[in-house]
């Protein structure tokens, strides 16, 4: 006599009380940090907006108000410069939600007997909350675009460094928005001849897409151009030349260190073009700048440029970096600066490049903290063996 099968009688899942309910839908809210985390987070973001918006305030002519006028001054022009940002028919509907909520909570007394209340607070809010999801879309929508120009941004950039005969190479670079206008490569123009390896970094002025595009550009000419197997002098001048052309009348300069590196000599050929100064801190501790050059690329089309040659040894330490380093800063609005960056490198390990940028952008974050950052950072080690 055979069994009778037993029936499959699936678990029902658990349901949720109270408590849990509330507990999961705070943690998906806010993605499970911790108070102190989403208070420094929300402080970055009101300091930021408040840098944002307030540029557009007219600083010196508030201050020669008296002080009891001054506040309701700022606050006119930061909702001036609020709404001027946004479309017209966005900024229709936020006045009249404005004046749906002053309205709110009148009587109107009609006759002897009859008195009006006026209750439109409820239709105010349902304004702002449409308000907010236009905005949100359109932030939604701009940060997809942006993630994905950052991701063909990372096509343009080596994602590993190469390997170099008595030397390694570290850089790490962060955009201040999702793309960034700060560059930096090391590739052999030539593949097969391991006797010439270009090391560079640069900063297009400006942040952003604008940056972000101009900084592409200068991506395909400084390849090309080294394919080509130019001199540095050569290569220097052409990019200028490049640069000029597609400048706005010098608006939209670059700063670069373009160098040479031959594994053999250990020799390194550089122009500083109006960058800011590679440091090379010697084995036995003494430290130099790296400032032969030139111009900024875009200023001059007939600029002269220098170059200079030096020869790395065993120990030695060579850091290039952006402004966004030295200038980044604290919630005090405290800047890092040279020197603090100046002691840093002093103070480096007997480290591989790798750990030794660790070490380096370790210094800037713990100076900064929670602030957020007001420029593209990057930074690349080169550590001779």
């Amino acid at each position: 006599m055979s069994a009778s099968p037993t029936p499959d009688v699936s678990t029902p899942a658990p349901r949720l009380h109270g408590m849990d309910r509330l507990r999961h839908f705070w943690q998906r809210v806010s993605e499970g940090r911790q108070i102190d985390d989403l208070w420094s987070q929300f402080a970055a973001d009101a300091r930021s907006s408040y840098g944002f918006y307030g540029r557009d305030v007219d600083w010196e002519e508030i201050r020669k108000l008296p002080r009891w006028r001054q506040p309701l001054h700022v606050a006119r022009q930061f909702f001036w410069a609020l709404l001027l940002k946004m479309t017209a028919a966005r900024r229709v509907l936020l006045l009249v939600a404005l004046v749906l909520l002053v309205a709110s909570g009148f009587e109107l007394q009609i006759g002897k007997s009859v008195i009006l209340n006026l209750k439109f607070e409820l239709f105010a809010a349902l304004l702002f909350l449409l308000l907010l999801s236009l905005e949100l879309a359109d932030k939604v929508t701009m940060k997809r675009d942006l993630e994905i120009a950052r991701e063909i941004q990372t096509w343009l950039v080596p994602s590993q460094p190469p390997e170099v005969t008595g030397a390694n190479i570290a850089f790490a670079t962060r955009p201040q928005n999702s793309v960034a206008g700060d560059y930096y490569d090391a590739f052999y123009p030539d593949p097969e001849d391991r006797e010439k390896l270009m090391v560079v970094i640069a900063d297009v002025a400006g942040k952003s897409v604008p940056a972000a595009l101009l900084m592409a550009t200068l991506q395909a000419s400084l390849r090309t151009i080294a394919g080509e197997k130019a001199s540095l002098a050569e290569l220097v001048a052409r990019l200028n030349r490049y640069a000029c052309a597609h400048s706005l009348n010098g608006l939209r300069f670059t700063t670069a260190v373009l160098s040479e590196y031959n594994p053999a000599s250990r020799t390194l050929t550089y122009v500083n073009a109006g960058h800011n100064a590679p440091i090379l801190r010697r084995a036995s501790g003494a430290v130099e700048t790296l400032e032969t050059g030139g111009l900024p690329l875009g200023i001059r089309n007939a600029a002269n440029y220098e170059t200079a040659s030096l020869e790395l040894n065993p120990g030695d330490a060579l850091i290039f970096f952006t402004d966004g380093v030295v200038e980044a800063f604290n919630e005090s609005g405290e800047e890092f600066g040279n020197e603090r960056w100046l002691a840093a490198i002093r103070s480096l390990p007997d480290w591989d490049a790798s750990q030794t940028l660790q070490f380096l952008m370790k210094r800037v974050d713990e100076f900064v903290g929670a602030t957020r950052q007001s420029d593209d950072i990057t930074c690349l080690v080169f550590r001779s063996r």
